[in-house]
């Protein structure tokens, strides 16, 4: 990992985080009725992890020098918030109704992402964003069908 490019280590670990994504959803189809509510629980669990993940990219940015005392800046500091506080009501739902739910928010972090990263010079990282953004509200999807 010494050698490796940081630019490398950041996309291998991102795609790498899509592993339980992945997993989970097809476990839920795979698993005896019995499991399901374990499978569908680890599922919501992460899904609701990323999603506060994501939230605190932006209070990153915010805390930048740069953006700290920006009008933006406290944008991010807000919006920072919101994937966390939906991100909790969805994992207290039947999995169900929170998959879909995470989905959605899944979507729409990466809708605002898309807005806002340009600006703090994290435009090129938005492909894979998009990419890792698909994959992860497929699962969610899958997996709320599944349950």
């Amino acid at each position: 990992m010494q050698n490796m490019s940081v630019e490398t280590l950041v996309r291998r670990l991102a795609y790498l985080g899509l592993v339980p994504f992945v997993l989970l959803a097809a476990l839920v189809w795979m698993v005896a009725d019995n499991l399901h509510p374990f499978v569908a629980i680890a599922l919501v669990s992460y899904a609701g992890v990323i999603a506060a993940f994501l939230g605190g990219i932006h209070w990153g940015i915010a805390l930048r020098p740069d953006t700290l005392n920006a009008p933006h800046g406290r944008w991010h500091l807000g919006w920072g918030v919101v994937p966390s506080l939906v991100a909790w009501v969805a994992v207290v739902m039947p999995a169900y109704a929170g998959l879909p739910l995470l989905g959605l928010l899944l979507m729409a972090c990466c809708v605002v992402d898309f807005k806002t990263w340009p600006r703090a010079g994290l435009a090129a990282w938005l492909p894979m964003r998009l990419h890792i953004t698909i994959v992860a509200v497929l699962c969610c999807v899958l997996g709320a069908a599944g349950t």
